[in-house]
């Protein structure tokens, strides 16, 4: 006799995946359009979108056209959306992210104008695009990121992007006490009810290259190694995320996503807020590289791979096929 009433050669697994409408019902990870979220590109100075080399189908967008890209987004039924700006004019202080008409605030203040509360308006909150020099802070005269000095200008773009109407700002520069920072600014400036999404575990990866491309942020010295998260440490970033937690971040941010789906999980088991992980563009350009080249089915590794980031814990996944992998989950 049989143990549990099974037929031999079919184990219960197998049963359970015998139709695509079984698969679904005992599907323990859902992927919706809900939980995703698509990073855009605002750039100052071109009179029509820019397409981007190494992230074949994504642009540089005018303001123009990324007010339609939004109402598409909001069509398909995502979350929302995440701004990057490309100024016309850099500095050494990144003045143009708390210009009141820099790219990404006037942006804000037209996309946020369209679509009211229909889409989350993230505003990434970093310098690197802004700076001349390409780093993410202010640099003393021997190139060194100052970190006080930096967190005083996060402070300010805080405030800028809270009155340019972002409903989250998200401090990407990996700075020493800088929720603290935006969080004061933001509760002293009358904006206490905004939310602070502050990426957590950012790591120093390779798989930033595309994106370098795309936001003309790469650091014109050095690298960032000294002030984003070493690859090898696993612990720190519990600790860093602790800390943010600490200063007043109401939801953390895992970068990149694949190579860390360890630290997500890890990440996701140990706090009680929500956590998001972003799927940065070398895991994009990997894919898109290999599905020209017929090594893979594009739909469904686009597929797999957000259902594998859910998988880990992430309650929502930045991702520049937002809009196309919430019209492959309609089909």
């Amino acid at each position: 006799m049989t143990s549990g009433g099974s037929h031999p050669g079919f184990a219960r697994g197998r049963r359970l995946r015998s139709t695509p409408a079984l698969r679904r019902l005992t599907a323990q990870t859902r992927l919706s359009p809900a939980d995703l979220v698509l990073p855009v590109f605002v750039k100052e100075g071109i009179d029509s979108p820019r397409p981007i080399t190494s992230m074949p189908g994504v642009v540089q967008h005018t303001q123009d056209s990324v007010r339609k890209a939004a109402h598409e987004a909001a069509e398909a039924g995502i979350s929302g959306l995440i701004l990057f700006g490309i100024p016309a004019d850099k500095d050494p202080v990144g003045s143009q992210a708390d210009a009141a008409d820099g790219v990404v605030n006037v942006a804000l203040q037209q996309l946020r104008s369209d679509l009211g509360d229909e889409l989350v308006l993230m505003a990434d909150l970093c310098l690197c695009e802004y700076t001349d020099h390409g780093h993410c802070g202010v640099v003393t005269p021997a190139g060194v990121v100052d970190n006080d000095p930096t967190l005083d200008r996060y402070a300010a773009v805080a405030l800028a992007q809270a009155q340019a109407g972002a409903h989250v700002i998200a401090p990407s520069g990996m700075m020493d006490g800088q929720v603290a920072a935006i969080r004061r600014a933001l509760d002293g400036g009358g904006y206490g009810e905004l939310p602070v999404l502050a990426y957590a575990a950012k790591y120093a990866s390779c798989f930033y290259g595309p994106f370098r491309e795309a936001a003309e942020g790469a650091p014109q010295f050095g690298d960032r190694s000294t002030y984003q998260m070493d690859p090898p440490n696993a612990d720190e970033a519990l600790r860093e995320v602790e800390q943010d937690l600490a200063e007043g971040a109401d939801a953390v941010m895992v970068k990149p996503a694949l190579a860390y789906l360890d630290i997500i999980a890890r990440v996701a088991d140990e706090v009680r807020v929500p956590v998001s992980a972003y799927q940065v563009s070398g895991e994009y350009a990997m894919v898109e590289a290999a599905a020209a080249n017929g090594w893979v089915d594009r739909e469904r590794a686009i597929l797999e791979t957000l259902t594998a980031i859910r998988r880990a814990g992430a309650s929502s996944v930045l991702t520049y096929w937002a809009v196309e992998a919430a019209r492959l989950l309609r089909r």
